[in-house]
């Protein structure tokens, strides 16, 4: 069955490579004239909810969700935004031979019994969540089984059956599961893990030994070379595309858990809501800094409808319980700062006054949830101490959080340049809620261990009649970034594995991303540098690429663009053009070693702006790093 399956799906690629073949190859880098950002689904801004798995893993009821979703009404978080209450892995019992139709594990979810044993439905379970204001969503996995069938063996509620009734993941059934999650009970919110195409290989002691079915993977977390991403693309793009059949309303949200590989960083835009940066956290600062550091740097691939997803909040447990309030604030503030979803791990049913005013910080959780959905851009960057800015709707306001990552007490000066702005500042803290004024030109704080500070910033713009492109990412949809191979980001904070010992070389760089276009810095984290001259403010990307970016209200483009002094690529020229709803605008070529130059265009009833930055010889295969400083647009 296997051979026959794995033949049947080799002549449908070679068919449709055939096919493609025959077709003209497009250009990637033509202007395509409007706006080609995905925008399906329900997540303008960042999700908020609770997820079942950090609190209580496969042990999960009916009893505790409804409890949760109790609390979340009672206590005024779900009128903050917290509307989503996810199932994840354990809802299952199997998967009806007879039709493929799946079967709730009704004995943890007796409102599901309906219609005999061999039927079940969650649509009681979801009509009662939603008379109370809430949404439901549910887990499944993109293989044919699910992570808890691999790395959960001992736990309660894992699939019963023969091997085809325990194969309760989406593979053949893709169609059938999306409508029966979404059409026929309710859903709105579904996440998609990785599992099943990843440690199902014929080579696996549990596949041995559980008897499952073999599936080939097609990721290998330790290398990006080493796995299928166009297929593993493929495959969510297919759930992408049943989501949209299933909900004519588009009233859903996609989370895409490939944790971080496959490239996914860079695709994940164009296919979901949402996607995992990395592999799961844990409830350890040192893993809360790496799984923040998958994502804090990628603020040009988010924005409204899309999210980098550095895992849900463990706040609550371990380095973050009610014993670690330092770090709780510091691990809630991080995320609503690069506009991470908000999904909350903790059984809310028992949750201290404490963890409940971290999670119902207003102010805090309105940064995160601010419309212009900008994800917070570094502007300044060690292994100690880090500040980040995040612009917001309001015309002149800003929220700034100041980092100390370190072991003791750390002192960051801020100033108004690093918020671009200029003259006097006003900071409100939004935590204590005390207000100073940044006045002199900087201030100095002392923050202790493991400790954030965070503001809303309200001055004047550096640019009183415009805003420079690093300030607003979540305009920008970088259509093409020029990365031609995949390669791991090597500035991703590594700690000791916390699922074994340290019997082996460590954690490796390994999530895709190093090389993509960034905000105030080149692709690979230098200063934005053209023949010496160095720019605060712009976008580093490589060569070969293409930005969509929303100008509806500008009149005026402008930039000073060049070869990055950074580049490897020494040789080759590289054409900068300035496109405005698919029309040319502006035009200049720059080699290594030239001044930046001017290039401006007139946005006079331009609605999409697209710069494109074209490799002019390509006699080189090295990263051609290119820069566009003090990109701006101008009212």
């Amino acid at each position: 069955m296997l051979k026959a399956t794995l033949l049947a799906f080799t002549l449908f690629a070679v068919t449709a490579l055939s096919a493609t073949a025959a077709q003209p190859v497009a250009d990637p880098l033509a202007p395509a004239g409007h706006w080609t950002g995905a925008t399906a689904g329900r997540a303008a801004t960042p999700p908020m909810g609770w997820n079942s798995w950090n609190a209580f893993r496969t042990d999960v009821d009916e009893a505790k969700v409804m409890g949760t979703a109790k609390v979340l009404v009672d206590s005024g978080l779900r009128d903050l935004g917290y509307i989503y209450v996810n199932i994840d892995d354990g809802w299952w019992l199997k998967r009806r031979t007879s039709d493929g139709r799946m079967q709730v594990r009704t004995a943890i979810f007796p409102s599901a019994k309906v219609g005999g044993s061999e039927t079940s439905s969650f649509r009681p379970f979801t009509d009662k969540l939603h008379r109370m204001g809430l949404k439901a969503g549910i887990y499944t996995d993109i293989g044919g089984n699910s992570c808890s069938q691999a790395y959960d063996l001992h736990s309660p509620n894992l699939p019963e059956g023969t091997t085809a009734e325990r194969q309760i993941g989406l593979r053949g059934h893709v169609q059938q599961d999306i409508k029966l999650y979404f059409a026929d009970w309710g859903f709105d919110y579904i996440k998609v893990d990785a599992c099943g195409i990843n440690v199902y290989g014929a080579d696996s002691p549990v596949v041995k030994q559980h008897k499952y079915n073999v599936y080939p993977p097609l990721i290998d977390q330790a290398s990006i070379n080493r796995t299928d991403i166009p297929a593993v693309r493929a495959l969510y793009q297919q759930v992408a595309d049943a989501l949209a059949a299933s909900n004519p309303d588009g009233d859903y949200v996609y989370s895409i858990c490939a944790w971080g590989a496959a490239d996914v960083r860079s695709w994940g835009k164009d296919v979901g809501n949402l996607w995992r940066t990395s592999g799961d956290i844990t409830p350890q600062w040192g893993r809360m800094l790496h799984t923040f550091d998958s994502a804090s740097t990628r603020a040009l691939y988010a924005g409204p409808g899309h999210w980098n997803d550095p895992d849900m909040l463990f706040v609550g447990h371990g380095d973050f319980d009610v014993h670690h309030l330092t770090e709780a604030r510091t691990h809630f503030s991080l995320w609503a700062m690069i506009n991470a979803p908000l999904i909350i791990g903790y059984d809310l049913r028992n949750a201290p006054p404490a963890l409940m005013s971290i999670w119902s910080n207003k102010d805090i959780v309105r940064v995160n949830q601010d419309r212009g959905g900008h994800q917070a851009v570094l502007a300044y960057d060690s292994d100690d101490v880090q500040i980040f800015v995040k612009t917001l709707s309001d015309s002149g306001t800003k929220a700034v959080l100041l980092l100390n990552r370190g072991s003791g007490p750390a002192e960051i000066t801020l100033t108004p340049a690093q918020l671009k702005m200029v003259g006097d500042v006003a900071l409100t803290d939004l935590w204590s809620k005390k207000t100073m004024t940044l006045t002199g030109g900087e201030q100095t704080f002392t923050l202790q261990p493991r400790e954030s500070r965070v503001f809303e910033a309200k001055g004047k713009r550096q640019l009183a009649d415009g805003m420079y492109l690093s300030e607003i990412p979540g305009a920008i949809n970088i259509a093409r970034d020029g990365v031609a191979v995949p390669l791991p980001d090597p500035i991703v904070h590594r700690m000791s594995n916390p699922w074994g010992a340290t019997t082996n070389g460590g954690e490796r760089p390994s999530y895709g991303g190093w090389g993509g276009a960034r905000a105030d810095a080149t692709p690979y984290d230098q200063a934005l540098t053209v023949d010496g001259t160095v720019f605060t403010s712009g976008i580093g990307i490589l060569a070969n690429s293409r930005m969509e970016v929303k100008a509806a209200g500008f009149s005026h483009f402008e930039a000073k663009v060049g070869v990055d002094d950074s580049t490897r690529n020494l040789k080759d020229k590289v054409v900068f053009q300035v496109f405005g709803d698919g029309h040319l605008l502006a035009q200049a070529t720059a080699a290594y070693g030239q001044a930046a130059q001017p290039l401006t265009a007139d946005l006079a009833n331009v609605k999409i702006v697209e710069l494109v930055a074209r490799n002019d010889a390509s006699s080189s295969d090295l990263p051609l790093v290119v820069t566009w400083g003090d990109a701006a647009l101008r009212e």
